[in-house]
């Protein structure tokens, strides 16, 4: 189970565990948990990861040093994988792990059917970033929240306090990796080439240049942010309430564990730590901590270039030190019984497992005291996870050291296999049953606007009736420019992120203001929004930001308050109904330019200031396409969306998406553009130009 904690304790130091070396390395360093992956449902696929039989063994090592153990289940499942899903949480159980992390619901939704015993983390594949967040999930039982990377050392002391209110841990990252994304909420791979960050094979196509329109023409502008490290605020972490730091980085190598490891562990005994060794071993051009203090700009960004590969090469040697022998962590108490017939040696740990040996050599006769002979005997403990705790010694007389030494390695070893036994989480035996497929009739659009000045006249009268438009989307800021008839049939959507800088309240003044002024109802695009919406009595739909691709993860948001929800842009149109059968109605993308990435960093710093800029730019990809970007408010106040260059359409294929809705999204279309495109897709028409299927019909490079 996870740690009890206090706002005064010293927070657990995760560290990553890609493989066993890996393990290992995190483990002698000092890490008080590591986080691994089996070889599914794991957001770094292509690390080496764990059969069930390995996690067995790496779970036995770590608990025999006192390591606890967090297994990531952090990807999106399709309703196909569900009852894979379910194997993968029985192994998990019978290896005795502590908690399992975990992006979709439905992971969540087995674990606590099947194992409850086992503690459920939220990651930040969840994208949780608000107070409203935190408590939603430790209304659903999560024992822990990890946040989202893009938050201030203020915000996460808000979070934190809010967490330890609603009875639930909260862990941030401290070192390694920075996405451009919100995590979870990125799908330029996916579309890119058919490797999902949401299922673990990102290829990242961040790190390649792209350019954008600056005062003098096209100049660079890359997505690629710099690792951030936040180990020189381990300490204002602790203050803040934070239960645990994360290092990022199963994609690494041992020695960058053993370095950030042994860096967090000086840096929170208030002790310096090597930077620099810790910038040799792997770096993006430094690190960055502008996410930390608030200050954003051109300097967050870098790229890992050849002097970067050299130092952490020169680097090796150094870096091996850190883990080359085990390191005592476990304190065992001796006791060594001497008497006439030879001598009895017993260990026994802090936990009550206890081990004995003997030797019946008799005992003879000591001329001088042996007690410091002893004791230096005993506690010779090298090569092993123990250090003497405590010795008692009955009886008299002397033992030749290499009986003691024999005693000793063998009454540890006995103590260490006892600790290494498995104690596997019972299972409730609990069995998925999957739902049986929806293929919904009649179909009819649904329209989402970016601005409420969008929505062409004629298509608020003709809201509702047949051959038009069943219903719209508009932001639940700008709910009075509804005219008061279209309301039965508008659903007010909630932003994509609410940091904690304001945005909440607003949030929640806009919810409180347009309740019970007669609207459809709104629309959720992250896990906090339910919480926000839970006392309103409104109806709930789903956006795809909830990334829904089966019928558990369905039934979850159901349960939630939902409606209706809109199925996530990586499904495949064959899945729909599985996912319909879950009862929820559900609707799919079928027009506009899909927003490939949310993210707070601004690429576009790169090139010009927030005074500079109109809130609107592009980047340009390596095949010169032109992907729009959206700024919402300068500075750390604001959300940027990176949108796909070239639309998705699918409104003459309705036929072949089996919902009940399809849903033109519009960004940055103006009145007459929405206009060609609504008549066009309620005709089921063929596009002109250039589009995307998206991926409903795309085989996965998986």
């Amino acid at each position: 189970m996870t740690q009890k904690h206090s706002s005064t304790m010293r927070p657990e130091i995760l560290a990553p565990a890609g493989n066993a070396d890996m393990l290992r390395a995190a483990v002698y360093a000092g890490a008080d948990a590591v986080y691994l992956g089996l070889l599914q449902f794991n957001a770094r696929r292509t690390a080496g990861n764990f059969s069930a039989a390995a996690l067995r063994d790496a779970v036995a090592f770590c608990h025999a040093r006192n390591v606890r153990v967090h297994v990531a289940l952090n990807t999106l499942a399709y309703p196909g994988e569900l009852p894979a899903l379910a194997g993968a949480v029985a192994d998990i159980a019978a290896a005795g792990a502590d908690a399992v992390i975990v992006q979709d619901l439905a992971a969540a939704a087995l674990v606590q059917r099947m194992a409850p015993g086992l503690a459920l983390h939220a990651s930040t594949q969840m994208s949780v970033h608000s107070a409203a967040g935190v408590r939603a999930l430790a209304g659903m039982g999560f024992a822990r929240v990890i946040l989202a990377r893009e938050l201030s050392l203020a915000e996460i002391a808000r979070l934190a306090r809010e967490g330890r209110q609603a009875g639930v841990e909260t862990e941030c990252f401290i070192h390694g990796a920075l996405c451009m994304s919100v995590s979870g909420q990125c799908y330029m791979s996916a579309f890119f080439g058919g490797r999902s960050a949401n299922r673990g094979v990102c290829a990242g196509p961040c790190r390649l240049p792209f350019a954008a329109e600056g005062r003098g023409g096209p100049e660079a502008c890359h997505l690629s942010l710099k690792d951030h490290s936040h180990i020189a605020a381990i300490r204002r972490l602790a203050e803040a309430g934070v239960c645990s730091v994360k290092i990022e980085g199963r994609l690494k190598g041992p020695e960058y564990v053993a370095a950030a490891v042994d860096a967090c562990r000086r840096a929170l005994d208030g002790r310096p730590y090597d930077q620099q060794l810790l910038q040799d071993v792997f770096s993006r051009s430094g690190f960055t901590d502008s996410y930390l203090t608030g200050r954003y700009g051109p300097e967050m960004f870098g790229v890992r270039t050849a002097a970067n590969a050299a130092a952490a090469k020169a680097a090796m040697p150094r870096l091996r030190e850190l883990y080359r022998r085990e390191r005592p962590a476990v304190p065992v108490a001796m006791a060594l019984e001497l008497s006439p017939a030879g001598a009895v040696l017993t260990a026994r740990d802090r936990d009550g497992r206890m081990a004995s040996t003997r030797d019946d050599t008799p005992v003879q006769p000591a001329r001088t005291d042996q007690s410091g002979a002893v004791r230096r005997a005993l506690e010779k403990t090298g090569g092993t996870p123990f250090y003497l705790d405590g010795l008692t010694v009955t009886g008299a007389g002397y033992v030749p050291a290499g009986v003691l030494n024999r005693l000793r390695r063998e009454v540890l070893e006995q103590l260490l296999a006892a600790r290494q036994a498995p104690v596997p989480v019972p299972l409730t035996g609990y069995a998925y049953t999957p739902p049986v497929p929806v293929r919904p009739e009649p179909q009819g659009w649904l329209a989402r606007f970016a601005d409420a000045g969008q929505v062409p006249p004629e298509a608020w009268t003709l809201l509702g009736r047949q051959g038009a438009l069943e219903g719209v989307f508009v932001p639940a800021a700008q709910w009075r420019q509804v005219p008061a008839d279209a309301r039965p049939h508008t659903w007010l959507e909630l932003p994509r992120a609410s940091f904690p800088m304001g945005d909440e309240d607003r949030l929640a003044a806009w919810i409180a203001a347009s309740a019970g002024q007669g609207f459809a109802g709104y629309a959720a695009q992250n896990i906090a929004h339910f919480e926000l919406l839970k006392d309103t009595g409104a109806p709930v739909f789903g956006t795809f930001g909830l990334n829904v691709t089966n019928p558990l993860a369905a039934r979850m948001y159901q349960d939630l308050g939902a409606a209706a929800l809109t199925a996530g842009f990586e499904c495949r149109a064959e899945e729909l109904p599985a996912i319909a059968g879950a009862g929820v109605p559900l609707a799919a993308v079928a027009w506009g330019h899909v927003p490939l990435m949310l993210t707070r960093a601004c690429p576009l710093q790169n090139i010009r200031k927030c005074r500079d800029c109109p809130g609107r730019g592009f980047l340009a990809d390596r095949k010169g396409l032109h992907l729009p970007v959206d700024c919402t408010a300068p500075g750390p106040a604001g959300v940027r969306t990176v949108y796909n260059a070239v639309p998705l359409y699918a409104g003459d294929r309705a036929a072949r998406l089996p919902v009940r809705w399809l849903l033109a999204y519009f960004t940055h279309e103006a009145v007459p553009r929405v206009r060609e495109i609504l008549d066009m897709a309620l005709a089921g028409r063929g596009y002109s130009g250039d589009c995307t299927r998206g991926l409903y019909w795309k085989e996965r490079n998986e």
